[in-house]
């Protein structure tokens, strides 16, 4: 068999982890005090792993979505408890919008329009007037 015929085979390789950041590395990085970000954490605006310690760890990709709850949180007069739900609603909607845009409905949603009331129907009456 030729070498050049034969089919090229990769051994798989596992791509690395993200490193998780100590609660202080993570504060520096959002620009927080670590005890504003320890809030966000027990009001679970934003997860986190938890050493033997006690010390918390955070993923690089929380960054941006505290950036997003410092955003929201500046533009409503709404406290950092309601911010969870606001985050919810805005994540649902953006759901709602993607699903739609991909079955292809972009269109308005029509009004629905009210059906006619089924009439009751009645027995008939005898023609007997007993």
């Amino acid at each position: 068999m030729n070498p050049q015929s034969r089919p090229l085979r990769y051994p798989l390789v596992r791509s690395p982890r993200p490193a998780l950041l100590h609660e202080e590395e993570f504060a520096r990085r959002c620009g927080l005090h670590p005890e504003l970000v320890r809030r966000f954490w027990a009001l679970g605006l934003i997860p986190a792993a938890r050493h033997v310690d006690g010390s918390l760890w955070f993923g690089p990709a929380q960054v941006p979505a505290v950036a997003r709850l410092q955003r929201l949180h500046t533009a409503l007069p709404l406290n950092y408890a309601a911010l969870g739900l606001v985050c919810d609603l805005l994540d649902r909607i953006t759901e709602l919008e993607t699903a739609l845009r991909v079955r292809g409905r972009t269109e308005p949603v029509r009004r629905r329009t009210t059906p006619p009331r089924p009439t009751v129907d009645r027995p008939e009456r005898s023609q007997r007037w007993t």
